[in-house]
């Protein structure tokens, strides 16, 4: 499930970035924001309870409300991103931890089983996830070029996205 939803998101991270380098109106970009966020929003439920991975789905709860949040001010025309820019910090907090989780692994329990195991390359993907939306607040703020963040957007797009939904559905792992 999260391997399509990664997918889906690259379509709204390309748009979004695509529309801050001035190629694209806000209405059509806000369209595909709420569509990708309601999705992110949907797969999650799903991850937690059809495939009984609330940590996983933590995430992609976080991202996916986010990502509705900046469908809204795009379609709605708000001038005042500051609010968007706030969940977008409370994002990129919630992306720092789960880096530090990837990085370590969770704890092992009784009987050994560890709920979260070391992941080098989710814990990667996850300090460009906090990055990036450390810079949506940034801009949101005014004190981000759009420009900038669009590069990075487009550059996570293979880095954070395909590269791992891409891995995981032809090799069944990650790159590293």
């Amino acid at each position: 499930m999260t391997v399509a939803i990664l997918i889906a998101i690259s379509a709204m991270w390309t748009s979004v970035a695509l529309f801050f380098l001035g190629k694209g109106e806000a209405k059509g970009t806000g369209a595909i924001c709420g569509f990708v966020g309601a999705t992110t929003v949907l797969g999650a439920f799903l991850q937690a309870a059809v495939f009984n991975d609330p940590f996983v789905a933590g995430l992609l709860f976080v991202h996916g409300l986010f990502y509705c949040a900046v469908g809204y001010a795009l379609l709605a025309g708000l001038d005042d991103l500051r609010s968007v820019g706030n969940v977008s910090l409370n994002t990129a907090i919630v992306s720092v931890i789960y880096m530090i989780i990837f990085f370590t692994g969770g704890p092992v329990l009784e009987g050994g089983k560890q709920l979260v195991v070391k992941s080098n390359y989710l814990a990667f993907a996850c300090a460009g996830y906090a990055a990036l939306t450390f810079m949506v607040w940034l801009n949101a703020n005014g004190k981000f070029p759009a420009g900038l963040l669009a590069w990075s957007l487009l550059v996570w797009v293979v880095l954070g996205l395909w590269v791992p939904a891409f891995y995981l559905m032809v090799g069944g792992a990650l790159p590293f």
